[in-house]
This record gives structure tokens, C-alpha cells and sequence, in this order.
């Protein structure tokens, strides 16, 4: 399968298993780290620089004053000698051990970690579900009209109400037959579609495609030219009213706030896609938050990407405006645990102590294996 840019018939991934030395009923615990679809493996990276510098670290530079672990502290150790900028795989290497450490310290806490995350770092009362919609629609060979409305179905049946669809693999009279396909499966709302360009298009033909799309008035456009084009964005947005959506390519706190200053970002309307496990982990989430803050973003306005576990809690604890879900693809690492249930677009991050991965019985068979 592919979208605009690039096809996945090469994607890989890395997966991480952290054995620590505090046993449970007889066994140690272990967290657990992987990468967000979309960006290949940095496993070399996590082997050759941030794990040396955690298992060298002394104690008392991975525990805050009152003795506990910390990830934060932890984060600081694994950034030791770092260039800033030039972010690359490094922030996703980072972001799997992250996931992997707050995976584990809130195991030994004995707590799912949205509930973790809204005691340390949020108000207190993180919410019981979060809107989730369904991601897919990619271009496929042989994918017909009819196979992407069932696809798009399939996902109504199990409990979505908003879709979204892959365009800019095609050219614009085709992708309108698409959209118009998929609007008819949703009773003719448009505004229940989100489309996604994942930065293909130039200004031109950002344009013109606006142009084509404005009546839908679709859920959102989303990551429609380069993610580092702010001119690009800005411009769009200056021609486009309805809603645009992107940030999932943007790695740090500093890349998030080139957006808001200079990318046109409204709002009132626009989300922020911003993936943790992409971007340097929740530390860095965390600081991205902040900078949304200071320049008067409400959380509501961001809905992460990459449709897995580990954003679901993000999303709940710090009441963000939801969450991506990939019912089919990206699997086992994608979608959440197995007895989820979709009701009306919104989904519970579930109680099982940490983020909960071993819920997952596929990707929990690959985990396992890493140290058993």
C-alpha cells in the first residue's frame, strides 16, 4: 500500500524491552518501547548512544529527590552530547526508549499510565475515553471505488463515525471520485472525511485542490505540503477556511513552535498531529504542550498521530482532543488492545498497569520474545 509520497513495502520498525530488577509475583518487570508507523527502525541509534549512556549512568542521576525513578531525569542522560537540531531518527530512537521507561516506571507504580501521567503532570482527573477516528483509505493496486467504500464500512461497523483517506497519489479528477465515494458511505457529510496529502503537494497544487475540496467542508486537510514549508501552510491557510491539520513530521518542541509562528496555524480550527512516540517521547510532548499553551492553543486542538497505545493515554491525561486509530493497518504495533471497544468515535485507554501492551496478544508474542 502507499500514499502520496512513499509506499511501506520496506517500513520496519524497532521494539524495545526494558528487564528491570523489581520483581512481581516471582518475575521481573520489563517496559516496553516501539516506534509510531511511518518513520523506519533507529534501533542503532538506541544501541550504540542511548542505551550505553543510561546503563552508565549512576543512580543518582536517574532518581529525583524522593528517590523515584525518573524519565525526565532519564532523558537527560540519554540527550547527553547531543547536538540540538538536525533531529532525524534521533527523536525517534529517543521516543521508543521514553515509551519504554514510562511503560515501566508506571508498572512499578502499579497504574495505567494516562492515570500516571494526569497525577504528575496534569490536573488530577484525566478523561475515561478519548474521540478516536478511523485512518485509511491508501492507494492500493487493483483498489477499486467499491473496496475503498467497504473499507470505509468496515470502520462505520466498528463503532467510527470519521474517516479518513490517503489523496495526492492521483491526480485531482480521480481523488474527487474517491472523496466523492467515501461521502456517500457517510450519508453525504463531508464533515465527517478528513483527507491527508502527507506533504506531496506544492503551493499550486495545494490551491487548487482547496479550491476542489471547500464545499465538503471536510473534518480537516491535512499535512498537505512539506512539514518545514510554513510559508507554504500559512499561505493555505490564508485561502482555505475550514480546518487544517498537521505536525506529525515535526519532532521537537522547536519545530512545533516554527509552526505556530510561522505556519499560519489558526486556532480556532486547525489540530496539531504531533506523534510522542516520533517526537522525543511524553518528555518532549510535554514541552510541546507548554509552548501550545503560551500561545493561547486550547489541548483540544491536538490529535496525535500514529493510532497506538501510547498516544491514547497521552491524549486522555492531558485532555487532548483526541486520537488516531488504524483499524487494519500497521498491525501489531498500531490500534489498542484487543478487547477495546468502539462506541459513537470514543475509546477507553483501558486499566491495565502501564501502557498496557501486553493487551495486544500479537504484538505482546513479538515483545515476549525480546527477553524470554
Amino acid at each position: 500500500m502507499r500514499n502520496a509520497y512513499i509506499d511501506f513495502s520496506k517500513m520496519d520498525s524497532s521494539i524495545l524491552a526494558l528487564v528491570s530488577d523489581v520483581i512481581v509475583d516471582g518475575k521481573p518487570l520489563v517496559g516496553y518501547g516501539f516506534n509510531s508507523n511511518g518513520r523506519y527502525n533507529a534501533s542503532h541509534i538506541i544501541e550504540d548512544r542511548l542505551l550505553p549512556r543510561l546503563f552508565a549512568a549512576a543512580p543518582a542521576e536517574l532518581h529525583n529527590d524522593s528517590g523515584e525513578f525518573s524519565p525526565s531525569l532519564a532523558w537527560d542522560v540519554m540527550m547527553r552530547n547531543e547536538k540540538p537540531g538536525g533531529h532525524g531518527e534521533r527523536s525517534v530512537a529517543v521516543g521508543v526508549v521514553d515509551m519504554a521507561l514510562h511503560d515501566l516506571v508506571t508498572k512499578a507504580a502499579g497504574v495505567p499510565l494516562y492515570r500516571w501521567i494526569s497525577d504528575h503532570y496534569g490536573d488530577g482527573h484525566p478523561d475515561d475515553s478519548v474521540f478516536v477516528y478511523a485512518a485509511g483509505g491508501y492507494y492500493a493496486p487493483g483498489k477499486t471505488l467499491t473496496d475503498l467504500q467497504d473499507e470505509m464500512r468496515r470502520f462505520l461497523d466498528s463503532g467510527y463515525n470519521v474517516v479518513k483517506m490517503k489523496i495526492g497519489g492521483t491526480d485531482l479528477t480521480e481523488d474527487l471520485k474517491r472523496i466523492d465515494a467515501v461521502i456517500e458511505v457517510l450519508d453525504g457529510d463531508g464533515s465527517r472525511l478528513a483527507v491527508d496529502v502527507n506533504g506531496k503537494f506544492d503551493l499550486s497544487t495545494a490551491l487548487e485542490y482547496a479550491q476542489a475540496i471547500e464545499p465538503y467542508h471536510l473534518f480537516w486537510y491535512e499535512e498537505v505540503g512539506d512539514p518545514l514549508d510554513y510559508s507554504l501552510n500559512a499561505t493555505l491557510a490564508e485561502h482555505y477556511p475550514h480546518p487544517i491539520a498537521t505536525g506529525e513530521n515535526l519532532f521537537s518542541v522547536q519545530d512545533a513552535r516554527n509552526l505556530l509562528r510561522y505556519g499560519g496555524m489558526r486556532p480556532d480550527r486547525d489540530y496539531i498531529q504531533v506523534d510522542p512516540a516520533l517526537s522525543y517521547g511524553l518528555v518532549e510532548y510535554l514541552r510541546v504542550q507548554e509552548a501550545l499553551k503560551q500561545h493561547g492553543w486550547s489541548s483540544k486542538r491536538c490529535i496525535p498521530h500514529g493510532g497506538h497505545q501510547f498516544s491514547l493515554h497521552i491524549a486522555a491525561a492531558l485532555h487532548l482532543g483526541g486520537n488516531e486509530s488504524y483499524p487494519g493497518e500497521f498491525q501489531p504495533t498500531g490500534g489498542f488492545t484487543d478487547d477495546a471497544v468502539i462506541r459513537d468515535s470514543h475509546v477507553s485507554p483501558g486499566e491495565l498497569p502501564g501502557i498496557g501492551l501486553e493487551g495486544k496478544a500479537e504484538f505482546y508474542r513479538h515483545l515476549h520474545a525480546l527477553h524470554e
